[in-house]
């Protein structure tokens, strides 16, 4: 623990050939930012890392290689340490995106649990190699700091049981095959920093490049669009949310589609992406969307998905009293937000135009009985939190 009794909490959120990281200092009743940044292009040429204070003042612009997530680890905490007034972390929290069927809360990082995570890439492919890579690399470089682990599916651990259940053979359920859901940490910052006006029947839309909704009864979660892994529900910047799986079985034995073929066609080359054939970038297809037909369908889908979504989660709660947009796309399209609302007028929702446009946490008309909601989501505070909890019990 450091002289200023504040914990410095190192959130790290690991990609393939990404890190993204942020310093928290938590107090007894205070949680600041001290700096955030990235490193681009890990193991390949032309690496980059920035870093910034929690002013958003830049601090560094480092370009380089770093060819391991060792690499990079030391470079941010050799950077952090040469820029005035970043202390160095006490801890390190990090997002995993799935823990699993047994993992359903932050853990201390161990030998065994690492051993455990390793056996379940097979749930999160894409995910959590680079995960575990920069779990290792904290290790490896700096085996005295105490590390947690913060699962992105533990929020919904605590669905109904047969909100879990995929309708196939009954024995997959047994082997882990059942809905899991994603972007946990992101749910449990909107409920934490709402919890007064979340109360009765509520959906919070978690709208990026990551797409997904979450349906809560009094704080409880009810439901959510995602399932085993992050592939399903909504449609998404370059995956494809929910599919009719018989295509699938059609691109197999009509087209010689293998497993890494799906692969990529389901996670890099579908969704927004697929769709336009422009970008998986909502705000470059908001640019384009009045001279390019493509660029608009993609958009329309988009909300026309999230609108059936909506639909059907209001059904799991027999109604709704407030609808959240968070993340990337909820927090700064009010197109889309618009075009999404558009046709729910018989739950009560109403949007104001003036406030939509002006991105104020209440976009609602004064006279909607369904409250919608405008909240920048923070999953890095979230681990913060988390990982102060789990290593030192505050």
């Amino acid at each position: 623990m450091t002289t200023s009794m504040k914990h410095h909490i190192l959130c790290i959120n690991s990609g393939s050939s990404s890190m993204k990281f942020a310093l928290y200092a938590l107090g007894a009743e205070t949680e600041e930012l001290v700096a955030e940044g990235a490193v681009e292009r890990i193991g390949l040429p032309g690496g980059w890392l920035w870093l910034q204070d929690g002013e958003g003042k830049r601090l560094s612009d480092k370009n380089d290689d770093f060819p391991t997530h060792g690499d990079a680890v030391g470079a941010i905490l050799t950077v952090a340490a040469d820029a005035h007034g970043i202390p160095a972390p006490d801890a390190v929290g990090h997002r995993l995106v799935h823990g699993g069927p047994d993992h359903t809360s932050p853990e201390k990082i161990t030998p065994e649990l690492m051993q455990t995570l390793r056996g379940l890439i097979s749930l999160a492919p894409l995910h959590l190699p680079g995960e575990l890579k920069g779990i290792d690399a904290v290790t490896e470089r700096y085996p005295a700091l105490g590390q947690a682990a913060c699962f992105d599916t533990a929020f919904h651990s605590t669905m109904p049981e047969i909100a879990k259940w995929f309708p196939i053979v009954r024995s997959l359920r047994h082997e882990g095959i059942y809905r899991y859901g994603f972007h946990g940490l992101s749910y449990e910052y909107v409920l934490d920093s709402l919890r007064e006006e979340l109360q009765g029947r509520v959906i919070i839309a978690h709208l990026g490049n990551g797409a997904s909704m979450a349906a809560l009864k009094n704080g409880q979660v009810l439901d959510t669009t995602m399932g085993l892994t992050a592939l399903g529900g909504l449609m998404m910047g370059t995956r494809c949310g929910d599919l009719d799986p018989g295509i699938l079985l059609y691109l197999m034995d009509e087209k010689g589609y293998d497993a890494r073929q799906l692969e990529r066609l389901l996670h890099h080359r579908s969704g927004l992406l697929g769709v336009s054939g422009i970008s998986p970038d909502m705000k470059t297809l908001l640019e384009k969307k009045d001279s390019e037909p493509h660029a608009a369908q993609a958009i329309e889908l988009f909300c026309y998905t999230a609108r059936k979504h909506i639909g059907a989660l209001s059904a799991t709660l027999d109604g709704l009293d407030t609808l959240v947009f968070t993340g990337g796309i909820g927090e700064r399209a009010p197109f889309v937000r618009e075009k999404i609302c558009q046709g729910l007028g018989y739950l009560g929702l109403r949007l104001d135009p003036d406030k939509n446009e002006a991105h104020v946490p209440l976009i609602s008309a004064p006279d909607s009985p369904c409250a919608v909601r405008v909240i920048r989501t923070n999953e890095d505070l979230m681990i913060a939190r988390h990982t102060r909890r789990v290593l030192f019990g505050k």
